[in-house]
């Protein structure tokens, strides 16, 4: 090999070390697939919302439902809260960032749909408040959490806690989940 690639050999194999993990939340990934499939056959939707990376798997989320994963079907309902610039600005600067999710779970929301927001960190009050406004309102609230999970740990009715401490390999695992999530959501929903 050209030059020394021990560091990326390095990575790459703890990012299969976190990946690997990811069987051991196979139940929790099944139960947050069997509510997001009720939730879509009730007639119900999803709210995805996170910052950053995890802004970006918010709406590859929602991007699954109302397009495809699989195979080609219906659409379903779902907004990433995290896709309307304008919408952030306004609601930052108005109401300040911490309240930029909660606001829209307030307006968008109704019991019985379903908010999944994602953080490498749980440290995030945008997030912890979004997912407090979330359980008030009835809403089911799901939370793919990093590290130790944060802040937000024990918050939501069901979470995963990727326990990596590099946000990179928190984010690969995030991506495999999510993936999971809408695999197992699609055949309950008969598309597989």
């Amino acid at each position: 090999m050209a030059g020394d690639c021990g560091p990326l050999l390095d990575s790459i194999e703890k990012s299969v070390q976190v990946i690997a993990e990811a069987s051991s939340y196979v139940e929790t990934i099944a139960t947050i697939s069997r509510a997001l499939s009720e939730a879509f056959t009730d007639g119900h939707k999803l709210l995805a919302c996170g910052n950053g990376g995890s802004a970006a798997d918010a709406m590859h989320l929602t991007g699954e439902w109302v397009g495809r994963f699989v195979r080609d079907r219906k659409p379903y309902p779902a907004i990433a809260l995290t896709a309307d610039g304008t919408l952030l600005t306004c609601l930052g600067n108005d109401y300040g960032y911490e309240n930029v999710f909660s606001r829209q779970v307030e307006g968008l929301g109704s019991p019985g749909d379903v908010l999944v927001v994602f953080s490498s960190s749980g440290n995030s009050e945008n997030l912890i408040k979004a997912v407090e406004t979330a359980k008030k309102m009835g809403l089911v609230t799901v939370a793919i959490l990093g590290r130790d999970g944060g802040r937000t740990a024990g918050l939501a009715h069901h979470e995963i806690v990727v326990n990596a401490k590099t946000t990179a390999r928190i984010q690969e695992a995030h991506m495999l989940i999510l993936h999971l999530i809408c695999e197992e959501t699609e055949r309950l929903l008969g598309h597989a």
